[in-house]
């Protein structure tokens, strides 16, 4: 893991997030820094885009379960365990990345936390049928995962749940009806589509 670049405190505010490096938004570890490994692939969300998304959430998550199935820097979950999240399970298949969610589970000390080596996309299938009320999706920009983990995140997805998905493209609400899910909100952001999706209503 390459360790955060330090700036002197004259140059930069106190609370901005240093050259490799994310910063946790709100919540209990509110301006935690995260180290970003330099990794191939590896494109943290940033902290603009998840200050919007958690503005669209609400600021207070206790109770809520989460899944965060392609966890990379484990930003996205460990915002949601930040802010009170009962239950959060980050999913990473690389070995490195898992090894060093563990080690951020660790430093903060996260019990709500479970870090688990897998398939993100396997795991949405194990979840039990509405069991989860955050799905976080955030698979690699040049896969096709979308609209698999997408169809298996909507079987997860409690009644009243959302997903948070971000993807390259926008995705219209002729592709999210097949699969029972409305968008909610929308956000371009450079390359980035962050689409917050909630079941379709009924009729």
């Amino acid at each position: 893991m390459s360790p955060p670049v330090r700036a002197a405190r004259s140059a930069r505010s106190l609370d901005a997030a240093p050259a490799g490096a994310i910063r946790i938004i709100g919540g209990q570890w509110k301006r935690t820094r995260l180290p970003v490994a330099r990794h191939p692939g590896l494109r943290p969300t940033p902290d603009r885009v998840r200050e919007t998304l958690f503005n669209w959430l609400g600021q207070d998550l206790r109770g809520w379960r989460c899944l965060d199935a392609f966890a990379g820097t484990g930003a996205l979950g460990l915002e949601a365990a930040s802010r009170g999240a009962a239950a959060v399970q980050l999913v990473e298949r690389d070995a490195a990345l898992v090894e060093r969610l563990h080690g951020l589970q660790q430093r903060l000390r996260a019990d709500t936390v479970r870090v688990q080596r897998g398939d993100g996309i396997a795991a949405l299938e194990r979840a039990a049928p509405a069991s989860i009320d955050l799905v976080l999706l955030d698979p690699p920009f040049d896969s096709a995962l979308s609209g698999p983990a997408l169809r298996c995140a909507t079987r997860a997805l409690a009644a009243s749940g959302f997903i948070y998905l971000e993807a390259p493209d926008a995705w219209s609400a002729a592709q999210l009806a097949p699969l029972g899910l409305a968008l909610h909100r929308h956000l371009k952001a450079g390359a980035v589509h962050a689409h917050l999706l909630r079941h379709a209503p009924a009729g």
